[in-house]
């Protein structure tokens, strides 16, 4: 497995294979493919990534990789195969109701939207077609508005008729990222729809091939208008623009930043709470943020609360991993972080931050050096953590006041 590193690789957005013999452990996209397979072979690769990551890359034996000639690509690519192969750490790396899909009605004038597993399974007779899973959301959902810009479709939102009500789509319409239902032909936007349909199944030189076959005939009928537009959708296919994905990749694989810190709130073991929030590069990244009602699993107490949390939130190990911990408390939180970390397979440093009877932080108890690195990420983490757990509770509360 030692030699596995050393394969060329190029760097270049695509998607990598993780195999062993014949099987398929594991698929994965990345922006650059030789940046992030050598990152699995990183000495602190247990501390970045899940134990079952770990476990995956002792056991595969070969690595081969795809090209694609974006990002966005790709991510449609990663998803298509995920569902075509089913590898077998891919489908335990998420939970079955953790996974993303893009979907399309079967309506006359179709929508393209975003929605989870657990939705999936309750509203399949309504699709036509169903892509993925794609396991980052976000990264789902910046994608949409990427492929939106190319193909101008109708979303979730989106009124079906032209005498209904159109606020949302009304502004897509007037910038162009939505058909205007009131000029669009059945026909003219069924093209649209499968055109869409071949990008999702990664069919790129088909879907060249036909729109610019489609832009001649329109051309030769002297429909310029929708001749430009196809011609404008070939230039846009051959020069996609996805800086959004691409700092929406550099976030998940850059983990050497990320600081998670955890605090409780409730009054008297009443609406207890739990928070966990994010620093990444000394800079707050609420997107990351996760609140979680307090099921009282381990009975009373904060550290108990805390225990019940932190096995809660590492039940995804979909989440990109944090390289620091940081608990509101003493000695005794991190004790019981460390004892729920190791139980999980999880190397991860623990720190403490101490408070004085007006709650302001007063010291950071746990390892000298990754103190005086992380100083300031683990005071501004811990500062939001409490500010968050503090408004999650308040908010609990005042719904169980106003129901009493």
């Amino acid at each position: 497995m030692h030699k596995l590193p050393k394969k060329k690789l190029p760097d270049a957005p695509g998607v990598y294979f993780f195999t062993k013999g014949r099987s398929i452990l594991y698929i994965g996209k990345a922006t650059s493919l030789r940046d992030r397979v050598r990152s699995y072979f990183a000495k602190d690769l247990l501390e970045i990534r899940s134990a079952l990551i770990v476990r995956m890359v002792s056991e595969a034996s070969g690595i081969r990789v795809e090209k694609t000639d974006s990002v966005l690509e790709a991510l449609i690519l990663e998803a298509a195969l995920i569902k075509r192969h089913q590898p077998h750490y891919n489908t335990k790396e998420k939970s079955d109701t953790s996974f993303n899909y893009a979907v399309l009605t079967g309506e006359e004038f179709p929508r393209l939207f975003m929605v989870r597993e657990r939705e999936l399974m309750t509203r399949q007779n309504e699709f036509k077609a169903v892509y993925g899973p794609f396991p980052n959301g976000t990264q789902l959902r910046e994608a949409l508005k990427l492929i939106r810009r190319i193909f101008p479709y109708r979303g979730e939102n989106d009124a079906p008729l032209p005498n209904q009500k159109r606020r949302a789509s009304r502004l897509y319409e007037e910038i162009g990222l939505a058909p205007n239902m009131e000029r669009t032909d059945a026909k003219v936007y069924a093209k649209t729809v499968r055109q869409l349909m071949l990008f999702f199944e990664g069919k790129k030189k088909e879907l060249l091939k036909i729109i610019s076959r489609d832009m001649k005939a329109y051309a030769k009928v002297k429909q310029f208008e929708q001749a430009s537009e196809m011609k404008r959708r070939v230039y846009a296919l051959q020069h996609i623009q996805d800086i959004a994905l691409l700092k929406s990749e550099s976030r998940i694989k850059n983990h050497e930043s990320r600081i998670e810190a955890y605090d409780v709130a409730h009054i008297q073991e009443k609406n207890r709470v739990g928070v966990m929030t994010v620093v990444e590069g000394e800079e707050i990244n609420r997107r990351e943020y996760r609140m979680f009602k307090i099921q009282g699993t381990y009975g009373a107490g904060d550290t108990n609360a805390l225990r019940e949390v932190l096995e809660r939130r590492f039940g995804h190990p979909e989440w990109p991993m944090p390289r620091l911990l940081v608990v509101d408390g003493s000695t005794a939180h991190i004790r019981v972080a460390e004892k729920v970390l190791k139980e999980l397979g999880y190397k991860i440093p623990v720190v403490a931050v101490t408070k004085n009877e007006r709650h302001k932080a007063e010291r950071v108890v746990g390892d000298k050096t990754l103190v005086a690195e992380h100083e300031r990420g683990i005071l501004l983490a811990n500062h939001e953590a409490h500010r968050f757990a503090i408004a999650f509770h308040r908010k609990r509360r005042s719904r169980t006041t106003y129901f009493a």
